[in-house]
């Protein structure tokens, strides 16, 4: 299937390993020009040097997104390299929990500024070129938690929900304007972090995934690419009518829709 993003401009955050890295390079294969977007410049280099060997066009910035202004430089540098902006995917994002007694002030505000107001930011700095160009894709990298809180889960959950809502009310909004906003709420993904996990448990990597698969219907952790195919397709014309919806992407694991 041609999902029409051919000549297309995106910005990924959190974009040098992960969900973020496997959807940089799937909208690079389906021909989009792809800026790459995180705080590390080597694995950012990286992935533009992947992303390069496909043929694809890319541009790599160095931003930590939690910052106002980084934000705005990043959306600067995504004009400056290819003149357009036609599609967000608001990834950057680490996963903070915590027993509530324990996460502090400071913990609470980073956890914000870096998952709920990097999304605001690039959103508001966004849309206006979405708009000359006659409309634009936001997709908000969000988690099954949001909708479903666990204990100890704090402040991921709350700030992942706020994203939920936020997803919702800017598809109200802009609607009109052809421009689509919608979020992808993760499970359980391979990930760097379960690596660093399983080395410090002392145990295979894969058996670690064999544990963790054990609440999950299907059976397995899921891999980046599965996520990274279904924010192409939400990123793409395919998806043209689908707006201010979540789609789970966690191999059934939540309780709600």
């Amino acid at each position: 299937m041609d999902l029409g993003l051919k000549d297309k401009v995106a910005i990924v955050t959190g974009g040098s390993q992960g969900i973020g890295k496997a959807a940089a390079l799937r909208l690079a294969q389906e021909g989009a020009a792809v800026v790459v977007a995180a705080r590390g410049r080597e694995r950012l280099d990286q992935v533009a040097e992947e992303i390069r060997a496909l043929g694809g066009r890319v541009a790599a910035v160095q931003a930590d997104v939690s910052r106002a202004g980084d934000c705005a430089q990043l959306v600067t540098a995504a004009l400056g390299a290819f003149g357009r902006l036609d599609i967000l995917v608001n990834n950057a994002g680490t996963s903070a929990t915590g027993a509530f007694e324990t996460v502090s002030d400071e913990a609470w505000q980073a956890d914000f500024e870096l998952k709920l107001f990097a999304a605001i930011r690039l959103a508001r700095l966004a849309i206006p070129h979405m708009r000359q160009q006659g409309g634009g894709r936001i997709v908000n990298v969000t988690n099954i938690g949001a909708k479903q809180p666990r204990a100890k889960s704090t402040p991921t959950t709350v700030t992942r929900a706020a994203g939920l809502a936020f997803t919702k009310a800017l598809s109200k909004e802009f609607a009109p304007e052809n421009i689509l906003v919608n979020t992808v709420c993760i499970g359980l993904v391979r990930a760097g972090q379960h690596e660093k996990k399983a080395a410090q448990a002392g145990i295979p990597v894969e058996e670690l995934y064999a544990r963790m698969a054990g609440d999950i219907p299907l059976g397995r952790v899921g891999h980046a690419e599965e996520a990274a195919n279904v924010i192409a397709f939400l990123a793409s014309q395919a998806a043209s009518y689908v707006t201010g919806t979540s789609i789970n992407i966690d191999g059934g694991t939540s309780a709600v829709l």
